[in-house]
């Protein structure tokens, strides 16, 4: 249906475009603008917030063309043959324009020769070279080359961030997207810019009609479906932990993502908070959920009799999530928030 990926296709052309990381953009700009550009950058962050995107833009603001920009795959161009080589072509002078850029993606994977290598070229670069380092995982990259750089940390995308973007982009290409399917979209994004599109990219392409609500994003991506984390919440105010751990199993037979199961979970049970301790936000709570969310929450804090939905139980939710990862069997450290929250142990 689209010849042409969405992330690709509404990748930010310039800075204006450029979403969530004012904070880089307003310095590259005056650096651009005030023409004192560093030899070397690092940018890091994680997947999916701009690193390359912005890179490229950068070095189309100080005019160098696409004969002096050379980007670089340092996981499939790690050993040090292929820096000696990069080394090589640094010194040759740049073909039309005033500087040669590289951009070196996934620089954490280079080895340790390589290291050595790109740092003598870091500790005297020819005039006329940029280089600009991205990486997702900063804590792999030497000292020697860090204290070289110009060091910029990317934000991960917010989720009314992301669900502004996939909204307006669904627009574009022609499909509505209801408040509960852009809150699906930005959640399974995780904070990824990239992700979000790629999700979107699913569910237009498989959708039936142009108006998609949140079951269909549920029934394409294979999110875990809203009765289900519904389920889990009534639980909790009713205080049936039978009724939680057999949510918890079904979730389990569907061979859904637990992790993600549980960041709807306390997506959702947030929300609920803030609907009994702060209720005139609750308009402001219209353009996150759809109608039949919201008109649920409100039922199940009316029905809260007990108090039970309180920060100290979203608190020991969120410590639980921060185990999930190293949980031998994914839906222990759910099960067994429940078990605290209930005050069944």
């Amino acid at each position: 249906m689209h010849n042409l990926a969405l992330y690709r296709k509404y990748r930010p052309k310039n800075f204006n475009e450029v979403l969530g990381q004012d904070h880089i953009v307003n310095v590259l700009e005056s650096s651009v603008e005030t023409n004192k550009v560093s030899h070397a950058y690092l940018f890091v962050g994680s997947r999916g917030t701009g690193k390359t995107t912005v890179a490229r833009i950068f070095a189309k603001d100080i005019g160098v063309s696409v004969n002096d920009l050379y980007e670089i795959d340092a996981a499939s161009n790690r050993g040090i043959e292929d820096i000696k080589e990069l080394r090589n072509g640094v010194r040759v002078l740049p073909f039309d324009s005033k500087y040669k850029i590289y951009i070196i993606d996934e620089v954490h994977m280079l080895s340790k020769d390589a290291w050595g290598a790109l740092l003598k070229t870091l500790e005297e670069p020819p005039k006329h070279v940029i280089f600009i380092l991205a990486t997702t995982e900063f804590h792999k990259v030497p000292e020697t080359i860090i204290s070289r750089c110009q060091v910029f940390t990317f934000k991960k995308a917010s989720d009314v961030l992301c669900r502004k973007m996939v909204i307006d982009v669904a627009k574009e290409e022609g499909f509505e997207l209801d408040a509960g399917s852009a809150e699906l979209l930005a959640i399974l994004a995780d904070g990824s810019f990239r992700d979000a599109l790629g999700e979107l990219q699913k569910v237009v392409n498989f959708s039936k009609g142009k108006k998609i609500k949140r079951e269909d994003v549920e029934k394409i991506t294979g999110a875990p479906k809203t009765t289900l984390v519904n389920d889990f919440l009534s639980a909790i105010v009713e205080k049936n932990l039978e009724k939680g751990i057999e949510t918890i199993k079904i979730a389990s037979e569907l061979n859904l993502d637990i992790k993600l199961y549980f960041k709807l979970i306390i997506q959702k049970f947030r929300m609920a908070i803030i609907l009994r301790y702060a209720p005139k936000l609750k308009e402001e709570m219209t353009g996150d959920l759809s109608d039949t969310d919201l008109e649920f929450l409100e039922k199940l804090v009316k029905e809260d009799e007990g108090g039970t939905l309180r920060s100290s139980a979203l608190a020991i939710l969120l410590e639980a999530y921060q185990n999930i990862d190293n949980a031998f069997v994914a839906e222990l450290p759910l099960e067994l928030a429940l078990i605290k929250i209930l005050k069944k142990e």
